[in-house]
């Protein structure tokens, strides 16, 4: 009879403490719908009439915070966000830095630098030694970089096996879209279907069509940035092709002009870190390579190197770009550090070098939710 007393006092407590645990927000808020609970401590809660009794003290109160939020998807129910997009979008919650920056649910630098090693192992389509020779000739200090000498006899460039590598679906596209754009600020860019439609497919040979491309996704997604693959590639598309105006108020650039084809403003140019544009506007005569002012610790590719040049009577102060990477590569490492350190310097490492990847947002206009088109991205020497 005794036993039998304390067993019933027994179950009698632990039902009484798992009920309230149950009617409680404690430990819950901002997660979604979970039937399993007699009660829910999300926003949508109080339009359902299904919140917890403590669901104004516990969560309510905090909903301006990122208690608890850190890393998960976009929720429109709150009116800030505690995940990696809310510094590009400008809407994180005033404690999203002592919430969420140094904390695991956020993306650390460790996880970055790791992730960009494994991209860099990933480059299957980078050009090798035999396909690829440079003669970088004149090394200049950095207060040299103005004077506009050349020092310089031959061209930096002195073979490609473009029979190799411009065959491959990723160096097609991007040559196919190279050619799209007007490099004088101020003239609209009048893009036809047919452009369009190379944009999209540069997109999918690069992004969704190579291993590097899905490893990038795949990071992203896990860390609730993006929920889809579909999601992912219409973001890249409108965050680097989206058009805005650098000049007159005409749509005349882009971020992807910018950054890889290049861009004639205020009588020098502007943007070009791309180097296969490079090659290519050498080659054709175009361009004329001058000196570097850096060039990367690596004794392979793909390498980093700051140059100066004159393209058609336009002088590059300090173009730095990744020599010799696939076109997938390059564009990740920008699409990477853009996402996730938006108008800062990024930290890379390939083969166990740094390498930092400065980026700008463009803050003049927006697109889908406020999301900031990409303004710049180029490495930067240390």
């Amino acid at each position: 009879m005794k036993t039998t007393a304390v067993l019933l006092v027994c179950v009698t407590l632990f039902c009484q403490g798992y009920g309230n645990s149950l009617d409680s927000c404690r430990g819950r808020c901002g997660y979604g719908t979970d039937n399993s609970f007699t009660c829910q401590c999300n926003p949508s809660c109080e339009r359902f009439n299904d919140c917890c009794s403590d669901y104004t003290v516990e969560c309510k109160e905090t909903q301006d915070s990122c208690r608890g939020r850190c890393g998960y998807g976009t929720d429109h129910n709150y009116s800030c966000q505690c995940n990696t997009p809310c510094e590009r979008f400008n809407d994180c919650c005033p404690d999203y830095a002592k919430e969420c920056k140094d904390g695991s649910d956020g993306v650390t630098d460790s996880e970055i630098k790791a992730l960009s090693e494994t991209l860099y192992a990933l480059d299957s389509n980078k050009a090798s030694a035999s396909e690829l020779i440079v003669d970088t000739q004149a090394l200049v200090s950095n207060s040299q970089t103005g004077s506009q000498n050349d020092l310089s006899s031959g061209p930096l460039f002195t073979y490609l096996d473009e029979a190799t590598l411009f065959s491959r679906p990723t160096y097609a596209t991007l040559l196919a879209v190279l050619d799209n754009y007007n490099r004088i600020t101020g003239q609209p860019e009048d893009l036809d279907a047919h452009q369009l439609a190379e944009q999209d497919k540069f997109l999918s040979e690069t992004m969704s069509n190579t291993e590097l491309g899905r490893e990038l996704f795949a990071f992203l997604q896990t860390k609730g940035i993006y929920k889809s693959e579909a999601e992912f590639i219409q973001d890249l598309k409108m965050m680097w092709f989206g058009l805005y105006s650098r000049n007159n108020n005409k749509l005349d650039s882009s971020g992807f002009e910018h950054i890889f084809a290049g861009e004639i403003k205020g009588g020098k140019v502007s943007g070009f870190h791309n180097w296969i544009q490079f090659y290519l506007l050498e080659k054709s005569g175009q361009l004329n390579y001058y000196s570097h002012n850096f060039n990367g610790p690596w004794t392979t590719y793909p390498d980093v190197y700051g140059m100066q040049f004159m393209w058609d009577g336009y002088y590059k102060q300090v173009g730095s770009a990744i020599i010799g990477c696939s076109p997938e590569f390059d564009f990740a490492m920008y699409s990477l550090c853009y996402i996730t350190r938006p108008g800062k310097r990024c930290h890379l490492s390939l083969g166990g070098k740094p390498l930092i990847i400065q980026t700008y947002t463009w803050n003049n206009s927006s697109y889908g939710n406020g999301k900031k088109y990409i303004g710049s991205a180029f490495p930067a020497s240390p």
